[in-house]
Parts: C-alpha cells; structure tokens; sequence
C-alpha cells in the first residue's frame, strides 16, 4: 500500500486519471512489443563480430537504465532500447562497408551520447521539438501509425517483397499469419467490449495458441531452461578505440548517428504524446529536456556496455494506447528489462504473430490526430502528407520528418508565409538538405 501511496504521489496518477493497475498493464505491453530487439540486436552485432551474449546483456541493462531514467526524470510513457536502423548503421556500415573495427563505432556512439547530454542540457533537442509546426506533429502520429502497423505486419510475413512488384500480400494460409489475423480479431472484440487490458491479453492468448500451431517455441530444457544467468560484458565492456577519434570518417559517423537518433526520438515523442493528449496548450512535449537527457544518457551507458545508440521506442505507443500516462509505465518496462536478463527464455518465447496484432491495432489508434490537420490549406496539408507518407514508404521516422519540414518551409516561402515559420525550422530544414546532400 504503501508503494502504491509513493507512486501515485510521484508519478500524479490522480492528476493524469490513471491508476496503477493500468500503468503497470501498459508497460507489460510496451515491453512484450519491443522484447524482440533482446534476439534482434545481438544478431546484428554479431555480424560485426561483437560477442552476442555480452551484446544481449548491453541490450537489456541498457534498455533498463534508459528507460528508469525516462521514467524517474522525465515521468513520462516511454520505454528506450538499441534502436533499430541505428545498429544495422553501425553494423553493416561502420564496421563491415568502411572497414573499422566494433571499438571504433562503439566509441563514435560514446561521442554521439556525450554530445546529446550537452545538446540537452542547453535545450537544443527540446527547442527543435517545439519548432515543428502543429501540423506536422499531428502527421507524425499518423505517420508512425501506419509505420508500426507495416513493421507489425511485415515481422510476421502478411506484407513481403513482391515478384515485379515492390510489396504484395505474403502466404494468408502460413501459421504466423492466420495467428496474426486471428490476433486482430480477437483484440478488435475484446476493444469492442471494452475489456481492460485488451492488447495485453491478446499478446498473451495468441502466444498461448501458438503452442499447438508450432509458432510458440517452449524453451528447451521444460521449466529448467527458463532461468538463466545472464551473460558476461567484459568482452565489450568499455571497450573503445580512439585512434581514429579526428578522422573525417569519424566526423560523418557520429553526425549520422546524431540527426538518425535524433528524428527518430524528437518523432517518437512528438507522435505518441500527440496521441496521448499530452501535447501543453502550445503544443509542446511535456518535461521533453528530460527526456531527451534520459535518450542521451542511455546511449552513453549502452556504448561503455557494449552496444548499439540507445533510443525512444515507437512501439511505446502499445502501452499508451492501454492507458498508460505516467513514468511507472516506462518503470514497469525498465522492470521487465532487468527480469529478461535472468528469465530470457521466458520473454524471448513470445513469437512476432503474438506481438504483431498489437501494432497493427495501435496503428489504427494512432491514426485518430489525421482529421485535425486542415486538409484545405495545401501549405499545411502537403508537408503533412509527405510526412504521413515518407515514414511507411521509406522505412524510418526520421526521413517522414526530413521531407515534412523542408517541404513546409519551401511551401510557406514561396507563397508568401514565411513568416509563419519559426527562423529555427528554416535552420533545421537546411541542415535536413545539407546531411542529404554530403551524406
């Protein structure tokens, strides 16, 4: 009781009309949507030749401290993890295309953290959140929307890489497909019905039903193989590489690092809270400095662990959508990520066909915001397509940001609305050219 009196205190549940049965649902949700990047990162990593199993404890350490510091700092919804894109980036690119060893993108992450923690003390990321224009961030909702229901989509093979086609529908009659659709309905009902807790539990049932359909994999070994312990670090422990650190290479890796991780956090933010209602009358992110400074710090631990840039997980989304408003949504989520290092086996048997229902029904949420853009107004309406469009289509938040904005900008100028934008966006719109150009 007492633990629920020192919640409620510090994360407002009164004020945010919460309670903490609905925050500690959401961040179950939250993690069972993004526990994937626990197999998905070490993989990639290993492909750099890191060791996977000191990369999986980076990643679950990482997430957790990240994610406590989002809860306790900035008390709000939002779980961290390595992101996705960031380490194929540092992966297949950094080490295996350019040629430099895993210290040396490790140590261009640490750069890129250390700065981010300077950016966010002096309110850089926070005044180029409010610098997007309301439009916009209305579009970056939906953008994300339709982005979470095509990764939840494609994770499970309903949408693939067609034959002389770009995209087209994958095999309808394959298990993981007919258990992700049967997943959509069986959401879409409990919602229907107003059943509390309805993602979570339609994670949990259609991993339950894909045991006899052969999609569920039970750990080896029964209830034996369930615990473990977790993996050692010292392989990639503070492991850095500074030969290279005033290298015209080293200069690009770390800007590239800085505008993806970026966009990709300042979109998640911008888009969930969006949905969430926690845009102020102005239209800015609430404690967004905390946030950010919490994005920062867990990329700096994630390098001096041994992984990956640390950032702002759209599948956050999931949990709000299940009502969570308060940091102990984002502490329940750092929770789990401590428990994954001994129970893995455990979380890691959740497939994709259980976990994609969920996006793709949050995606549906997150479209909501798209009838409060002025679809009259071509100045406001176009940048807002572009980025609504550019997220799905070209694969990443950051890129539906980049075209919305540039184009918002060049619209208003040339139609006599200059005014109307902020001289920081035309900043961030020449930047977004400038990085398209020499990157």
């Amino acid at each position: 009781m007492k633990q629920e009196n020192f919640f409620s205190k510090y994360f407002d549940f009164q004020g945010h009309k919460t309670t903490l049965g609905t925050e500690v649902n959401a961040g179950f949700t939250t993690f069972m949507t993004m526990a994937y990047i626990l197999v998905v990162n070490p993989i990639i990593l290993a492909d750099a030749s890191m060791d996977p199993g000191a990369v999986f404890t980076a990643t679950a350490l990482s997430s957790m401290v990240a994610t406590l510091f989002m809860a306790f700092l900035a008390k709000l919804p939002f779980a961290l993890a390595p992101g996705m894109g960031l380490n194929a980036f540092f992966a297949y690119y950094v080490v295996l295309q350019l040629g430099y060893s895993w210290q040396m993108a490790l140590t261009a992450v640490f750069i890129e953290g250390l700065i981010f923690i300077a950016l966010s003390f002096f309110n850089v990321r926070e005044a180029i959140i409010n610098s997007i224009p309301l439009s916009l961030k209305k579009a970056i909702s939906v953008g994300i929307g339709l982005f979470i229901a095509f990764i939840g989509m494609s994770n499970v093979g309903l949408i693939v890489q067609g034959d002389g086609v770009i995209l087209s529908l994958g095999n309808l009659f394959s298990q993981e497909v007919l258990l992700t659709l049967f997943g959509i309905i069986f959401i879409a009902v409990l919602l229907s019905y107003k059943v509390k807790g309805a993602i979570l539990i339609g994670i949990f049932a259609m991993t339950l039903i894909g045991i006899p359909m052969g999609v569920t994999l039970l750990p080896t070994g029964g209830l034996g193989g369930i615990f473990s312990m977790p993996p050692s670090i010292a392989s990639t422990f503070f492991q850095f590489d500074w030969s290279n650190v005033f290298s015209s290479d080293m200069l690009v890796i770390v800007f590239t690092f800085l505008m993806i991780d970026m966009f990709d956090t300042v979109g998640t933010l911008v888009g969930v809270a969006t949905k969430a209602g926690m845009l102020d009358e102005k239209g800015r992110v609430p404690r967004a400095k905390q946030a950010l400074l919490a994005d920062a710090i867990g990329t700096t631990v994630g390098a001096v662990l041994g992984t990956s840039t640390v950032t702002t997980y759209v599948e956050s989304a999931s949990g709000v959508a299940e009502g969570g408003r308060t940091g102990m949504t984002s502490f329940t989520t750092a929770v789990l990520f401590f428990l994954s290092l001994f129970f893995a086996p455990l979380f890691l048997m959740v497939p994709s066909a259980a976990t994609a229902p969920a996006l793709i029904i949050v995606g549906c949420f997150m479209m909501s915001p798209v009838g409060e853009i002025n679809w009259e107004d071509y100045t406001e309406a176009i940048p807002a397509f572009l980025t609504i469009a550019l997220m799905p289509f070209a694969y990443g938040i950051s890129e539906g940001i980049i075209f919305g904005i540039v184009s918002y900008t060049l619209i208003k100028l040339f139609t006599g609305k200059g005014k109307e934008v902020p001289p920081l966006t035309y900043v961030i719109a020449l930047l977004f050219v400038l990085s398209k150009i020499f990157l």
